[in-house]
């Protein structure tokens, strides 16, 4: 993705960086994410990350609407709705009138029934109550007398009762509304870093700024929360909290890339950017947000800089120290929330399962052609609760065929058979004899440690060599990096042209093209050649 910029950031961003102050691009970035490489971040996994997007796996619609009921600002909104039952005065503009904003601060337990209230209460409760209008759980109107008044809308009680898809709903809508404020106080935090007289910045062209400026900010957050809902579909369980400065540097340095010295600036803008739109998400339970520690910014000019070492040199990070520059998570009502903005984006974004739910031929075919799954995820749901011997019966069945697939079924089926261990060992048994899957049963059966295993036909194993070669060609989609060290472990004799000679009168339909890919990738010219020539004759053969 493109570097974005952004330069002398405001306040609200957790200050302006002085000259003191350490952030990313006065680090390496290994030792900005290092400290979390036992968390299961590391290089490959950065590389990882931008792929089409994953499945993730949420928990049930009722467990979502209790966790949307539990976040602070949601549930503040509802119960300021009951609380204006049967009606209360508003003002004109639909908010609270002065009297009534004291009492709504205590009611929700952010003043002291006595004493003074903090002016920042107040403020919480006019925000909860500008949330409820929002969402019209409550419905303003005006009385006959001409006094405005506020009234519960007919969603706060299927809401109160938890009903799922009315708080989901609601969920959703305020997520929306806060993503939307979000990037509109960037925007304007943008627009102040341009010098100019009020008049300047309201004339076509000022007002043209603006708008750019909010489309970088959406934009920067939207790739933001998609990268996050990618790592957290990938992540072990435990280890989805990602360090900000490597979410900035998964938006800004592009694959492959080692990070320059301007792209480490550029990771700091970014996470000076993301920081107060991160937060603010926080508020509605997308997130649960460490924000960038501010006395980042407030060190001393000619103090030592925290984390460099006796010469001036970056020092390495422990993860205490790596955490103070933010840490973020996306929580399941966030994964919930993104889903559902990348599903009407038009994204394809499924829920792992989604594949399992039907029997082993459905399973099989439709992990086969999917672009985008997680195939032991799918697997393990399928096989969950299902008799062992029954389940291997079913999965070899379907592994059948000598379609376009079919190798692909046959790898996945050998899987799906690992998970069910030892107790599929019957019906794995039961097709050592079979030309297509005895091979695999055999296989499977040595590693698992059975013992009086018969070795499979000449014809049988060398139709197997090519058929699980012909799966990783078709999982790998021919990428050479991946298949290079398959390719150097075939079993190809001091002789290359008698091994290769068997196997290209192999009848499989994926001969040739398991031929011409050791052609192309073996280390060893000679074999190479002769793997040409084999996958020639196969071809004419053909």
């Amino acid at each position: 993705m493109a570097a974005r910029r952004r330069r002398n950031a405001g306040p609200s961003a957790a200050g302006t960086p002085g000259e003191g102050a350490v952030l990313p691009a006065d680090l390496e970035l290994q030792d900005l994410y290092g400290a979390f490489a036992a968390h299961g971040l590391d290089d490959e996994d950065l590389d990882d990350a931008a792929v089409l997007v994953p499945p993730v796996r949420l928990p049930a619609e009722p467990e979502l609407a209790a966790l949307a009921k539990a976040v602070p600002m949601f549930d503040w909104a509802l119960r300021l709705s009951r609380w204006a039952a049967p009606h209360r005065a508003v003002d004109e503009f639909g908010d609270l009138t002065a009297p009534d904003r004291l009492p709504a601060a205590r009611l929700l337990g952010l003043a002291p029934e006595e004493g003074d209230v903090p002016e920042e209460a107040v403020v919480e409760a006019m925000r909860a109550w500008s949330l409820a209008c929002d969402l019209d759980l409550v419905e303003i109107g005006t009385t006959a007398a001409g006094e405005h008044v506020a009234v519960p809308g007919p969603d706060l009680e299927p809401a109160e009762e938890g009903d799922p898809e009315t708080v989901l709903e609601l969920w959703l809508t305020a997520a929306g509304i806060v993503r939307e404020l979000a990037v509109e106080a960037d925007s304007q935090e943008l627009e102040g870093e341009d010098d100019g007289d009020a008049e300047a910045e309201a004339d076509e062209e000022g007002l043209g700024e603006v708008e750019d400026a909010r489309d970088e900010a959406a934009e920067l957050l939207d790739e933001a929360l998609q990268v996050l809902y990618e790592t957290t579909a990938f992540a072990e369980p435990g280890t989805e909290t990602v360090p900000l400065g490597v979410l900035a540097a998964l938006l800004v340095v592009p694959e492959g890339e080692e990070p320059s010295d301007e792209l480490l600036g550029d990771i700091t803008d970014v996470m000076v950017a993301l920081d107060p739109m991160l937060a603010d998400l926080s508020e509605l339970g997308l997130l649960d947000y460490r924000p960038i520690d501010p006395e980042l910014f407030d060190e001393e000019e000619g103090e030592e800089a925290a984390g460099a070492g006796a010469e001036g040199e970056p020092a390495e990070l422990d993860e205490a120290e790596s955490a103070r520059f933010g840490l973020v998570r996306l929580t399941p009502l966030g994964q919930y929330g993104i889903r559902q903005w990348l599903l009407e984006d038009g994204y394809d974004a499924p829920l792992v399962g989604d594949l399992a739910k039907g029997d082993a031929a459905a399973l099989l075919r439709g992990v086969s052609e999917a672009a985008n799954v997680l195939p032991e995820e799918e697997l393990k749901v399928w096989i969950e609760g299902r008799e062992p011997v029954a389940a291997a019966r079913e999965l070899l069945e379907a592994a059948r065929g000598s379609d376009a697939y079919a190798p692909m079924r046959r790898m996945l089926c050998h899987s799906a058979l690992t998970l069910l261990g030892a107790p599929a060992e019957p019906a794995v048994r039961e097709v050592l004899g079979d030309p297509e899957l005895g091979g695999g049963a055999a296989a499977w059966l040595v590693a698992l440690g059975a013992a009086d295993v018969p070795a499979p036909d000449r014809a049988t194993a060398l139709w197997t060599v090519v058929d699980a070669f012909a799966a990783q060609l078709l999982d790998t989609g021919g990428d050479p990096d991946q298949l290079r060290e398959l390719v150097a472990e075939l079993p190809v004799t001091e002789e290359p042209a008698d091994y290769l000679g068997e196997l290209w009168r192999v009848d499989h339909p994926y001969t040739a093209d398991v031929l011409e890919a050791v052609g192309e990738m073996h280390p060893d010219r000679a074999v190479a050649k002769e793997a040409r020539k084999a996958a020639f004759k196969a071809r004419s053969k053909g």
